[in-house]
């Protein structure tokens, strides 16, 4: 079997409930639109690894997305509980390098995703920072609970925190290249995503009169 797998976490895309922070700029539908657009930049980015993929969606099955990959629903009451959830049985079925990634991050690519997997064969862990201080990559080589117990989730030092405990516990690990995701209309307007997707900034400038 494939000893590689990459999860992808993915929020549910339902009007209010994505992008709660950019909705208090562009409103509701604009954050829905962002989302569904970002979606569609996870799904590319995926499309064509050699790696196996498993899509964790936060509430619902949805099968018009990655049409041909295992889709199951995120369980634990919380975000690291679900993670910690998600790597526990990828271990459990045989693979032995596994990733981890979301779904709100306008710049990821394949080659962050494989450069993530190509770490994992010299290091116990390797994390793509974001650069609100959070990640938005997380792979390890067996399941470290430490990396997802007791920690301050959507906080700005979750990062810093989660480092400092490995460091503490000596288990090795290794960073890639920063990324910024999208939390704000301010990160939106900055993203190379957004200046180069016309439709999208037609659709969110219309909104904001609304807001």
């Amino acid at each position: 079997m494939n000893k590689e797998l990459v999860i992808v976490f993915v929020k549910n895309i339902k009007l209010g409930k994505v992008k709660t922070r950019l909705a208090k700029t562009i409103g509701n539908q604009g954050a829905f639109d962002v989302y569904s657009e970002l979606v569609k930049v996870t799904e590319e980015a995926t499309q064509n690894l050699q790696a196996d993929k498993r899509i964790y969606f936060s509430d619902a099955v949805v099968n018009t997305k990655w049409i041909n990959d295992y889709k199951t629903i995120q369980e634990g009451e919380n975000l690291g509980e679900r993670m910690k959830n998600a790597f526990i049985k990828g271990f459990e079925d045989g693979y032995e390098r596994i990733v981890l990634i979301g779904s709100d991050l306008p710049d990821i690519s394949s080659d962050h995703i494989e450069n993530g997997l190509e770490a994992l064969k010299n290091n116990n862990v390797v994390f793509g920072p974001a650069v609100d201080g959070g990640y938005y990559l997380v792979g390890m080589t067996k399941t470290y609970h430490a990396i997802f117990d007791n920690k301050p989730w959507s906080e700005s030092h979750l990062l810093e925190v989660t480092l400092k405990e490995l460091d503490e516990k000596n288990i090795s690990y290794t960073l890639l290249e920063t990324l910024n995701d999208i939390d704000t209309f301010e990160d939106l307007e900055n993203s190379s995503f957004y200046q180069l997707n016309e439709a999208l900034q037609l659709k969110v400038k219309s909104l904001i009169d609304n807001v």
